[in-house]
């Protein structure tokens, strides 16, 4: 990415794949990939520095638009101060229905928006269904015929859902967006990867 820097404002963000006309000079697209830095900071050109020091993990918050500024002889663009995504859901409110704003169907104290834990928690039901769905014909075909469901099947089955209750009891207990964020964040001790939140039980 680059700038182009008249009278010390940042006036232009040229795209460098097609050629630029400066002071009634034209030059080719080839200045930014074979042209030196000071080459093209000679005529006002300057490659672009991201600063990504308040950029978050975009799963977790909400960055801010960049803000390009030109000083000490180079141009940085930097991020603002970063947003945490709600971690509880958003609640409709008498301000909203006044305003209009309530969908239809739905009225004050309904979900406006779900938070992330109600996200996170939905996701861990889904790949429990997803884990215990192959061997959901056992259950049925037990309640169908009065049969017996195999022991071990039975002890998995029952460990995957209380792993799920745990997990969704730990992402409760979170008290903000970087508690939460620390249940998914896997780590490596003594050669072994690992999260707080855990796995799921594989079947023997």
């Amino acid at each position: 990415m680059f700038a182009l820097v008249e009278d010390g404002n940042i006036t232009q963000m040229p795209k460098g794949n097609k050629g630029i006309t400066l002071n009634g000079n034209q030059y080719p697209a080839s200045i930014y990939t074979l042209w030196t830095e000071a080459e093209r900071n000679a005529i006002g050109i300057y490659t672009v520095e991201i600063d990504n020091t308040n950029k978050k993990d975009e799963e977790w918050y909400i960055n801010t638009n960049i803000t390009y500024a030109f000083g000490s002889g180079k141009v940085t663009g930097t991020y603002g101060t970063a947003t945490a995504k709600k971690i509880d859901d958003t609640l409709w409110t008498e301000d909203d229905k006044t305003d209009g704003k309530i969908r239809e169907g739905e009225d004050v104290g309904d979900v406006a928006v779900r938070g992330l834990k109600y996200i996170k928690k939905q996701m861990l039901d889904n790949q429990c269904a997803g884990l215990l769905a192959p061997s959901d014909w056992m259950v049925v075909k037990a309640t169908e015929t009065g049969g017996t469901m195999d022991s071990g099947w039975k002890t998995w089955r029952a460990s995957v859902r209380t792993k799920c209750n745990s997990m969704q009891t730990q992402i409760d207990n979170a008290s903000d967006v970087d508690a939460l964020a620390a249940l998914f964040t896997y780590t490596t001790t003594d050669g072994v990867t690992s999260r707080p939140l855990g796995e799921f039980p594989v079947k023997a």
